[in-house]
């Protein structure tokens, strides 16, 4: 098949789980014999977090933005015009895919990734030149306190209704989407995946993970405990931050470092000088290149992830293919749920409520009780991932969605 792709982020400049998406799907899919166009913004102020793609079969159109502000004033509602510069970008970006999608010739499906390119998913969904598949890896209402801009909300019904099929992340995501009205029959899960490769427990030299353990000055007793993510209130890290007086006050040696960016850095700060909490708790608010992430994932001992909302969640999935057990929040919107499994046989962690500190010190301290089984909960994750959770696993159903609407589209 030939498949048209749409992302606001593509490597080498990712911030996110949708650049990490990007970037091993469409590899994934060229390994199968597929050729993906993406057109994706041209950020030369984002830094380059991973190597580029080089898959044979993948072909990037970098697109050349400008200054659309001018246009403001008259044609732009109020809400958008406040984001500035950034709605400016994203309405080029999506007018130019647009224009250079429709130019483009044999195109069997189009694949738009998630809101930041919604809009040109609506444009081409009048012309109509191949089917639609909307992939939906969260929503501006579970993202955003209070539900968030009313634009993007708009943005996101209006392509599910015209889309000719949704792909979303986890079972999850897909109750919370028919739960706010979009159409059951359109939604399809497939799970993201994760390089094993690439994350696997000797990913790391032993020199790599002393440098870890001496940038923060961890004493060799240390009991490294790991959050990595965005900075934001979804991904309960404030609530982890309120849990370790409790798991310091029973495990002296536990020590969480927080890997990441986001508008929460200056309340973690405070919060943890409030709490007298310096000597357990380290900060490095950075987006850090992959090779330092999985140092830092080959350092700890526990992976803590206490979400509140995660649709699905891709660095669950690396500290696991890591050998790595992890804590994960399991209420509300979380595909944590569906990754980690919490007792019996093939035990891969604990599921914990991540708005509730305390449940989340429960589970931290009932994981750290016992080495030996945190280790093998650990085998069980690696394990878990190899027998579901592969780039390739996510391709061959991706494919299969595919090939099921372009023949639908092509009987109408």
């Amino acid at each position: 098949m030939n498949i048209g792709f749409h992302s606001w982020e593509f490597p080498p400049t990712i911030v996110g789980g949708l650049g990490t998406y990007a970037q091993w799907v469409t590899t994934a899919l060229a390994a199968r014999g597929h050729r993906i166009v993406v057109w994706t913004p041209e950020h030369p102020h984002w830094p380059a977090a991973v190597p580029p793609v080089m898959a044979g079969g993948v072909e990037v159109r970098r697109l050349s933005l400008f200054d659309a502000t001018p246009i403001f004033e008259p044609v732009v509602s109020e809400e958008l015009r406040s984001w500035d510069g950034f709605f400016s970008e994203l309405l080029v970006y999506n007018l130019l895919a647009t224009g250079e999608t429709l130019q483009e010739r044999g195109l069997d499906v189009i694949a738009i990734q998630d809101w930041l390119s919604a809009m040109a998913g609506l444009m081409l969904a009048r012309p109509h030149p191949a089917p639609i598949v909307f992939h939906v890896h969260s929503t501006e209402w579970g993202r955003q306190p209070g539900g968030g801009s009313p634009a993007v909300r708009h943005l996101e019904g209006a392509l599910a209704y015209h889309a000719d099929a949704i792909v979303t992340v986890s079972e999850a995501m897909k109750g919370d989407l028919v739960a706010h009205g979009w159409d059951a029959g359109k939604i399809v899960v497939v799970w993201n995946g994760v390089d094993p490769e690439r994350y696997h427990p000797d990913a790391a030299l032993p020199v790599e993970i002393e440098a870890v353990r001496r940038c923060y000055e961890l004493p060799s007793e240390a009991r490294v405990l790991l959050f990595v993510g965005r900075l934001t209130p979804v991904k309960g890290v404030l609530q982890l931050v309120e849990a370790m007086p409790a798991i310091v006050a029973a495990e002296p040696r536990a020590h969480l470092i927080i890997l990441g960016v986001g508008e929460l850095q200056e309340a973690i700060q405070a919060r943890v000088r409030a709490l007298r909490l310096e000597r357990h708790v380290s900060l490095r608010f950075e987006f850090v290149t992959e090779s330092e992430r999985i140092a830092h994932y080959a350092a700890c001992e526990l992976a803590v992830f206490p979400s509140t909302y995660e649709p699905f969640g891709i660095v669950c999935l690396e500290a696991m293919a890591m050998g790595k057990p992890v804590v994960v929040g399991a209420r509300g919107v979380v595909g944590f749920r569906e990754q980690v499994i919490p007792a019996g046989e093939g035990q891969t962690g604990l599921h914990v409520d991540g708005g509730n500190p305390a449940d989340i010190a429960w589970g931290v301290l009932e994981a750290l009780r016992d080495p030996e089984r945190l280790r093998a909960w650990g085998a069980n994750a690696r394990q878990r991932v190899l027998g579901h959770f592969t780039w390739a696993h996510t391709a061959e159903k991706t494919e299969a969605v595919y090939r099921g609407v372009v023949e639908r589209f092509r009987r109408a």
